[in-house]
Order: structure tokens, then sequence, then C-alpha cells
């Protein structure tokens, strides 16, 4: 029996539009429009928009929330001023990862998570088990859409579309306003290493509010983009992608997000284990690399060789429309993780060869 795929309240735009849909995390999501690597340029050269409304959203609320949320994720909470907003992760007692995610704080007591779709009834039920009395949690995932509009024109589409309604938000922030009828929150976060915004509605206002994102972003260049293209545009940042690249079998540590691990701050849940790892050092490492010369594309699962020798696999991989080159990450032995080093991928039967990169592999974007 085929699973039933849900689908966001914008499935017959994006039918409308002419993308090509597949399965998603349980999701019926567009994969493409116009193209992955037409899509994928739009976005690193001028601007391109995408339906994150599968996305899981939470509202956790009371005096307690921020110091209960502190001991519940790796980042410090404490550090957020209302309106800011910080990447995290979620782990389980061993510090492995259960979820990476955003979270801002709106107001004082209050604190809105954005969370990975495949992983949000998992959260919850998380988040749901460690709950304090005082401490209220709402999962509003289903009341809410969003679009995520990504590129060096973001600012400028921004101002255009907002028409002085409210001011941009600064990086890794977020404001509430109503704009052009729609009240909404706009965060300025991303996950393709270019600028732009990230626009949270009711689900109900999500239609209006692309047709509104396509209009005044037309004078921009503006391209509508599916998970194909944030795939590779994500890849190229070496941004791991939850499922393939972070798991509860590696911790923060082993993927390379240890300045998202707040050490020094009062004990949270996969802390021991963090510790340990930051003053031994780890083991192993998420490694990114580049294939050498005209090679197949590497995927997910394929072996990575050295002398030899097995010494892993790939947990993401593709081709670089920007780098135009196969291009990965892999969990690697921290002895063969070091820039330069020299390796092979086995890629159906045959070995091809590939060099470890320092990250990002992409450096033409945002910081």
């Amino acid at each position: 029996m085929s699973e039933i795929l849900k689908t966001t309240p914008l499935h017959a735009e994006h039918v409308r539009l002419g993308a090509k849909m597949i399965g998603f995390g349980g999701w019926d999501m567009p994969v493409q429009y116009s193209g992955i690597v037409d899509e994928h340029h739009a976005v690193r050269t001028a601007l391109g928009v995408f339906d994150i409304s599968h996305m899981g959203v939470f509202f956790v609320r009371g005096a307690a929330a921020g110091e209960w949320l502190n001991g519940m994720l790796t980042n410090d909470t404490a550090r957020l001023a209302t309106g800011q907003g910080q990447y995290t992760l979620m782990l389980n007692e061993d510090g492995g990862v259960i979820d990476d995610l955003i979270i801002y704080r709106i107001a004082g007591a209050e604190w809105l998570l954005v969370v990975n779709a495949s992983k949000a009834d998992e959260d919850f039920a998380w988040l749901s088990a460690h709950l304090p009395s005082g401490v209220e949690l709402e999962d509003t995932s289903g009341a809410f859409a969003g679009l995520a509009v990504q590129g060096p024109r973001a600012a400028e589409w921004f101002a255009a579309f907002v028409a002085g309604a409210c001011t941009a938000p600064v990086r890794n922030s977020i404001v509430h306003a109503s704009v052009r009828g729609v009240a909404l929150y706009a965060a300025r976060t991303g996950y393709t290493g270019e600028d732009g915004f990230e626009l949270f509605c009711a689900a109900g206002d999500v239609v209006r509010l692309l047709a509104a994102v396509l209009e005044t972003g037309a004078a921009f260049g503006v391209k509508p983009c599916g998970l194909g293209a944030r795939d590779t545009l994500r890849l190229e940042m070496c941004y791991p992608l939850n499922g393939s690249d972070l798991s509860p079998g590696h911790t923060p540590i082993e993927a390379g997000l240890g300045f998202f691990v707040a050490l020094e701050k009062p004990a949270f849940i996969g802390r021991g284990t963090l510790a340990a790892q930051r003053e031994k050092g780890p083991t192993r490492k998420l490694a990114a690399f580049k294939m050498v010369g005209a090679t197949p594309p590497p995927r997910s699962h394929y072996g990575v060789w050295k002398d030899g020798v097995q010494i892993g696999e790939i947990s993401s991989g593709g081709l670089s429309p920007s780098l135009k080159c196969g291009v990965g990450l892999a969990y690697l032995p921290v002895e063969f993780v070091r820039p330069g080093t020299e390796l092979e991928i086995d890629i159906r039967g045959r070995r091809f060869p590939a060099v470890v990169e320092r990250k990002p592999l992409w450096r033409g974007g945002a910081e």
C-alpha cells in the first residue's frame, strides 16, 4: 500500500506552477519547477522562494520557559533578547542528535521553535515528556505555513515587499508585522548560504502571501524553487541535513557543530557525552570533499576509501551546480579529515578520486 502523503496549503499552487512533486518526510513536496540547476543559480544570483509550510512550529510560554529550554537544547537561550534567534540542537541522553532547529524569543516569556518536518511529532513528544509545570508547549504546525525567500537580492526585495510596514530583521532575528493585509513573522536565518527571509503566517493566508512574493519579486528575478535546489545549495555550504548528516548516532561535536554547543551553561540533556568529546576529542568527524576530475555524482551511502581500506560512507552527496563537480559529506576517522587528504569514492563498484576540503565548499554567498 502506498504511503498517504500530507500536503501543504500551497499544494495546488505548486501544481499550477508546473512543479514536479515527490514524497519527502511524509509530505508531497515540489522537487523542482524550471529545473534544479536553474533554480539553484537563481538563488545564487538573484532570488528564489521555497515552500517551508511542512516545517514544525511550536510555541513555548511561561516565566520558566527559557530556563527549561536551556536544559533541553545545546545553545544558550539566555543570550537571546526579544526578537533574536539562534540555531540549536536537541539531543538524547547519549548526546546524539534528535533534531536541529531554530529558536526565536518573540517576547519576554514566549518562544517560537521551527523544527524539521519529519521530526515534528517526535520532537513534540520528547519535549512534552520533559515539560515542567508552569510551562506551556503548543504545537501549531497545522495552523501555520511558511515561505523562505533566499538570494543576494533578498534585502532589495524585502524593502519592496513590506513597503515600509516594518524594518527588515537583522541576521538571526525576527519581527512581527502586518504586510499586505497578512499578519506574519519575518525572520532572517536561511539554509542556502545567501541572504534571505522566512515568512510565517496563518495557513489560510499563505496562497495570498506567495502571490505577493512572486509579484514583488518579479523585478528581482524571483523563481519558485523546490527541494532539489534546496539540497544542492545547502550541500555546497556543508549545512547538515537531519536524517542524513545528523542522527541519534552522531553528536554535534562529531558533526562539526560545536559552536552551537554551550558547555559553559548549566546542565542540558546530552551534555556529559559532549563534554567528554570536547576534552578528549572525537574519534570521527563530518568531513567535506570534492570529486577530482570528471566522475559520476557521489551519493549517500557510497563507500569512502583510503589506501585500499573503507574508512566511511557518504552521508550526503551530489553534483554542485556552482562548483561544477561532485561534492559530499562523510563521517571519517579524525586522521583523515584534514583538508588536502586524498580519498577514493566507490561509485557502483569503481573507485574515483576525491579530496577533503575546508568547509564551506562554496564561498561566494553571504557569510
